[in-house]
This record gives structure tokens, sequence and C-alpha cells, in this order.
């Protein structure tokens, strides 16, 4: 694991230990305490570790953490399975798929078969990789020659019209390539995205530290069609069997708001 990895982790398991307090971690109530949340030497007793060896773990030390130790530390910090998920793979204790194959052209061909419904497949770093009509019609600014759409939600001023709960989705994006950019370390276009995006975005500069990680998922979201006005989209996301970094995102059964 690389000293970048390793201070990650770091990070990690520090941001998440801040954020419980001692009631919800089921122990007693102590004098002030002159940090945010549990304390280092309670986080390894709740998880059965040594203290000391916790604390190598937090500064970003040339330790490893065994899977049953990952397990028991993410039991400790009550980390939801997303978070989880993004602790493992911080810790190198799961794979990392770095290949950028090419989209198959069955799969690009796709969006276009589900006109007039919105459609469009992304890549791990949220390229936008094929999208039909409807896509450009909901989301004008994304028929660029290199689209992509975190860079979309953040740095053109449209998307802040047409989201209409655009904290809470550009909130959710950051939160899902925080967790992508775990799978992939030191890959230039997610380094190359991220800097774009604090550079872009004050509340990215303000979010990012918060180090909230989330899953691609479907559900609803409220968007303004320049036709039908303001509507409420149900979406669903899928997940390429041979490339599960790739999303294929496709929006359906607008009703008005």
């Amino acid at each position: 694991m690389t000293a970048e990895r390793r201070r990650e982790l770091g990070v990690y398991l520090r941001s998440r230990r801040e954020r419980i307090t001692p009631a919800e971690a089921g122990l007693p109530p102590t004098a002030r305490r002159r940090t945010p949340g549990l304390r280092r030497e309670e986080i390894a007793v709740l998880a059965g570790i040594s203290a000391t060896w916790y604390t190598y773990l937090e500064q970003g030390r040339d330790v490893r953490a065994s899977d049953q130790v990952l397990t028991a530390l993410a039991s400790a910090l009550r980390l939801d399975r997303s978070e989880k998920d993004h602790l493992f793979h911080l810790a190198g204790q799961a794979p990392d798929d770095t290949t950028a194959a090419p989209l198959p052209p069955e799969v690009a061909a796709v969006p276009a078969l589900l006109q007039p419904n919105p459609a469009y497949v992304i890549g791990p770093a949220y390229d936008v990789l094929s999208h039909n009509a409807a896509t450009t019609v909901l989301f004008p600014g994304l028929d660029e020659r290199e689209p992509n759409f975190a860079r979309w939600v953040f740095a053109d001023p449209e998307s802040r019209h047409v989201l209409i709960d655009w904290e809470v989705e550009a909130r959710g994006l950051l939160a899902r390539l925080r967790a992508l950019t775990a799978r992939h370390p030191g890959e230039a276009r997610f380094t190359a995205l991220v800097e774009d995006l604090h550079e872009a975005s004050q509340e990215v500069r303000s979010w990012w530290p918060h180090y909230e990680v989330q899953p691609r998922q479907g559900g609803r979201k409220r968007l303004r069609h320049p036709e039908l006005g303001a509507v409420e989209y149900s979406y669903a996301a899928f997940h390429l069997a041979e490339q599960p970094d790739h999303t294929l995102v496709v929006y359906a059964d607008p009703l008005p708001c």
C-alpha cells in the first residue's frame, strides 16, 4: 500500500470516529472532551484491538489490517454498507479494477433504443460515454465533445436550474465519486476530475473533506424539463456485468411536481 493510500485510510478512520458520540456507542458520559466524537482508545476497545495499533492506522503508518480487523472496525465505527466497502478498498483488501476498456458498440447503442426516455451510459469517472436525444434535451450542455456529468453539475450554471434539488443531488454525486476514487487510486482521470471540481466549485471545496461515500443507485429526481416544466422522474441505474463501474441510467414516468 502506498503512503498516500495509508494517509487516506487514516483520514477516513478519523472522520468516521469523530462523528460518533459516546452515547451512540453505548459508553458512559465523561468529562468535557477536547475533540469531537470518540477517542482512539475507545474505538480500539470497541473493535477489540490494540489502541497503539489503531493509532498507527490513523497516523498512516506502514501497518496492514486483516479482513477480520477491518470488519471489527467497521462495526465499531457504525459504518453502513457503502462506507464499509470504502474502508476495505482503502485498506487494499478489495480488488481494484483499473482496466479502462472501451464501451462495446452494442452497449453504446442502448440509450438510442430507449428513446424517448432519457438514457445514458457513464463511466467510473462520470464521463458520459453514450446518450440519446432525450438526454440532450433534459440536460443541456452535456451534448459536447467530451461530456462529463460531474463537471456539468458543478461547473455549468445550467445544472442549478435543471436540478430542482441541486444541493442534495450534487452532494450525492460527490459522495459517489469519493467512493469510486478509492477503487482507482492514483489514476490520472480521477485526480484531474477532482482537481477540476475543486477549482470550479466552492461547494466541492467545502464538502470533499466531509468524506461522505455513497453507491450509485436508482430513485426519484425532480428536474425542470424545457417542455414539461418541473417534473419528478423515476430513474434506475444498471451496472454492466463485464464493466461494473460503467452504469446505464434510464429516466421514466415523469410526473408534475
